[in-house]
C-alpha cells in the first residue's frame, strides 16, 4: 500500500483507510509530480458525495471556450490532467497572432517546434527563394501531436525563454508523404 500513498503526493499514514482509497481513487491518476497539483479554480474538499467527487466526466472541471471559433476538445471537458498553461483549462489568454504550420519536431515535454514556409521574392533575379520559420509553441495534453500534423498556433503571454506560442487546433498529416518534408504543394 505505501507505493499508492506517494502517488498522492503528500503523507496520508494518519488518515483512515475509508479516506485513503477516496483520496487515491480521486487524484491517483492525476498526480505525476512532486507537488500536488490542482486546478485553481475548483475547490476539492466537498462534503458533497456523488458524481462531483472526482475531476473530469460528471465532476467538477475548470474549462473555457477561447474565442477565435476553436471548439474546445473534448479531452479538455472530460480529461483529467492539469496544465496551468493550458488555454482550455490554464490561466493562458490567446492574443496577437494566429499562425498555422506543420508539426517539425516533436521530441520536447509538452513543446513541439512548429515550422512555418515562406517565398521571399528576388527583385534582381525575378526569382522566389524559399525559407522557412521555426516556432516554438507548448502543447497541452488535450491533443495527441506526430511530426508531420498540421497545427493552428496563437500568441500568447511567454511561457518560458523562447515559448511564445500555444496549440490551439491539429489535424492529423494525410498519407501523403512523410513528415519532415518541407515545401511539399510546389
Amino acid at each position: 500500500m505505501a507505493e499508492q500513498y506517494k502517488l498522492v503526493g503528500f503523507p496520508i499514514f494518519h488518515l483512515p483507510r475509508k479516506k485513503i482509497n477516496t483520496l487515491i481513487s480521486c487524484f491517483g491518476c492525476l498526480q505525476t509530480e512532486k507537488a500536488f497539483l490542482k486546478q485553481p479554480k475548483v475547490f476539492l474538499s466537498s462534503k458533497k458525495s456523488g458524481k462531483g467527487k472526482g475531476p473530469g466526466k460528471g465532476g467538477n472541471r475548470f474549462w473555457k471556450n477561447i474565442g477565435l471559433k476553436i471548439k474546445t476538445p473534448r479531452e479538455a471537458i472530460e480529461g483529467t490532467y492539469i496544465d496551468k498553461k493550458c488555454p482550455f483549462t490554464g490561466g493562458v489568454s490567446i492574443r496577437g497572432r494566429i499562425l498555422q504550420g506543420t508539426v517539425y519536431k516533436a521530441k520536447m515535454m509538452r513543446t513541439i517546434i512548429v515550422r512555418r514556409d515562406s517565398l521571399h521574392y528576388v527583385k534582381k533575379y525575378q526569382r522566389f527563394e524559399k525559407r522557412h520559420s521555426n516556432t516554438p509553441a507548448h502543447v497541452s495534453p488535450c491533443f495527441r501531436v506526430k511530426e508531420g500534423d498540421h497545427v493552428t498556433i496563437g500568441q500568447c503571454r511567454p511561457l518560458s525563454k523562447t515559448v511564445r506560442f500555444n496549440v490551439l487546433k491539429v489535424t492529423p498529416a494525410g498519407s501523403t508523404g512523410g513528415g519532415k518534408k518541407a515545401f511539399t504543394g510546389m
